[in-house]
This record gives C-alpha cells, sequence and structure tokens, in this order.
C-alpha cells in the first residue's frame, strides 16, 4: 500500500488519536497508574505530549487546558469521579516501571 502523503497522514493521525481520547474517557475505571504499569503512559502523558506539540508550535496552552481536552473535563473533577486509591501492589509497580527522566 502507498504511504498516504502528508495531510491525509495527519487526518489519519488525528483521527486516531481523537478516537485514543474518547475511548480512555469511556474507560474511566481503568486508573492511570494502570495504565503506566502495563503500557508507560497514561492520560497525563498524553496531556503533556499535546501540551508539548502546541508549544512547539508557538500555541498559548496551560497544563490544565491540555489536561481537559483528554479528560473531557477539568482533572480535578475527573479525579473525585473516577481516581480511586492506588493499591500497594500497583504503587510498587510503578516505582520498579516508571519513566526515569535523569
Amino acid at each position: 500500500m502507498p504511504q498516504p502523503d502528508d495531510p491525509v497522514r495527519t487526518e489519519l493521525e488525528a483521527a486516531a488519536f481523537r478516537r485514543l481520547v474518547q475511548h480512555l474517557r469511556e474507560r474511566a475505571d481503568v486508573q492511570n497508574i494502570d495504565l503506566m504499569n502495563l503500557a508507560g503512559f497514561c492520560r497525563n502523558c498524553l496531556s503533556n505530549w499535546y501540551l508539548d506539540a502546541a508549544k512547539e508550535r508557538g500555541l498559548p496552552m496551560t497544563k490544565e487546558e491540555s489536561r481537559e481536552i483528554v479528560y473531557g473535563m477539568p482533572y480535578e473533577i475527573w479525579k473525585e469521579k473516577n481516581q480511586a486509591a492506588a493499591s500497594a501492589d500497583s504503587l510498587a509497580a510503578f516505582e520498579v516501571n516508571r519513566p526515569r527522566h535523569d
């Protein structure tokens, strides 16, 4: 299959991103720490990547705004509604597997 040109590729990537964000919004039962432990990224990572992309393009955006794009609501409200306390096992796994920014 030939590779799509840049505008089409960007449209496909944007559609995939929107679908991922929608999926994560629908699966609020999946905790961020579990995503981190299994996949090495979570909703916060995704919102940080979005923020980085905006800043690279000179677009004004705050961390709170990028999180609201990913969570579909202010982060603090999402946490109140959906975030459960992490288990000791999840926290221990996170310490072993968490990204190191040394």
